[in-house]
């Protein structure tokens, strides 16, 4: 449904409106009554020399502003809302990018990791220095190749580390993204590790207690995964998004490479890869974020630009009642100033 330029959080007090065309009238029978009531005691010749054309307007000019003025405070009563453009609170990005073997491909030119650096690398020169990025690479495991950071150099030089690997698990990049956004959370890493999770010592804290939240809810952060194939290995993507979505995290995705499927070989290696982008709708759709699909170098560039636009300002829908209540009480103070500057006393 198409968003509505304003709503109203107490639409009863816009009731109160009836009562303006009602002082109006008032105001009209108070100045006719006025006006007979000089016109009985003063020669009209006189009243219209001493009024002319440029006082009557100043007269009726305070009272009109006062009008507007309540109006004004009426619809601040009604707590106006409006969808309006605001600077993002993000203040982590995590990039998950797959070093899959698939990554070698040069569908996408040079090829789709050379390609998927450099995007990445323009995307990070993009964001506001006060957003610190972390770097997730994730093959047939994750691992985190730079945690959180302001340094921008740093985290170009994680890029520049890729390693390509076997395998794709897409779960396990974002379960390590998360673990990397709340590492204080007890996020259970065992399944990514393939270690056995240690039981908890005396010495431990205790993992605190859960409490989902609504997807998308969570504006300090997002993570942004890349990937051109599918799960090979490695918990369920669309679980791990679960848990991203339970922590209010938007995980916005991004399809490299062939839709179709081919098959891809190197160093006397071939396999069969095609890009799942259900599975990758499907997580942004559940974490409240969007899917991106790049079919060459420029178009993941774009991606990258759009990307880097929407992280830096969104659009939310936001109490304006503060406005209103500006604006009635300025015209308040100006009709006031205009009377006494004009007429000595507020008329």
């Amino acid at each position: 449904m198409k968003d509505l330029p304003m709503t109203f959080i107490w639409p009863e007090m816009l009731w109160g409106l009836i009562a303006l065309p009602l002082l109006v009238l008032l105001y009209v029978w108070l100045q006719r009554r006025r006006k007979k009531t000089t016109l009985r005691y003063a020669n009209l010749a006189l009243v219209r020399e001493a009024l002319g054309t440029s006082v009557a307007w100043r007269r009726h000019l305070p009272p009109a502003l006062l009008f507007v003025a309540i109006a004004a405070l009426l619809l601040a009563a009604a707590r106006p809302a409006a969808v309006i453009t605001l600077p993002s609170q993000q203040e982590t990005i995590v990039l998950a990018i797959d070093v899959s073997g698939s990554m070698r491909a040069a569908d996408v030119l040079p090829d789709r990791m050379t390609a998927a650096k450099e995007a990445a690398k323009a995307f990070v020169a993009e964001l506001p220095r006060s957003v610190r990025i972390a770097v997730v690479q994730f093959a047939g495991t994750a691992a985190v190749v730079q945690a959180p950071t302001l340094s921008r150099d740093d985290v170009v030089a994680a890029i520049d580390r890729f390693q390509l690997q076997r395998g794709t698990a897409i779960g396990s990049g974002i379960v390590l993204s998360l673990a990397t956004l709340f590492p204080d959370a007890g996020i259970d890493l065992a399944q990514i590790t393939g270690q056995r999770a240690m039981p908890p010592g005396p010495n431990d804290k205790p993992r605190p207690e859960f409490t989902p939240v609504p997807p998308g809810s969570y504006p300090s952060a997002a993570i942004i995964l890349l990937t051109d194939g599918q799960r090979t290995t490695g918990p369920d993507p669309l679980e791990a998004a679960k848990m991203a979505a339970d922590r209010g995290v938007r995980v916005y995705t991004v399809g490299v490479g062939t839709k179709e499927g081919e098959t891809i070989g190197f160093e006397g290696w071939s396999m069969r890869v095609r890009l799942d982008e259900d599975t990758l709708k499907g997580i942004a759709s559940l974490t409240r974020a969007d899917y991106f699909y790049a079919g060459t170098a420029e178009d993941l560039k774009k991606v990258y630009q759009g990307l880097s636009t929407r992280l830096i300002v969104e659009k939310k829908e936001t109490e304006i009642s503060a406005l209103f209540a500006a604006l009635g009480a300025l015209l308040v103070v100006l009709a006031a100033s205009l009377s006494v500057w004009w007429f000595g006393r507020v008329t």
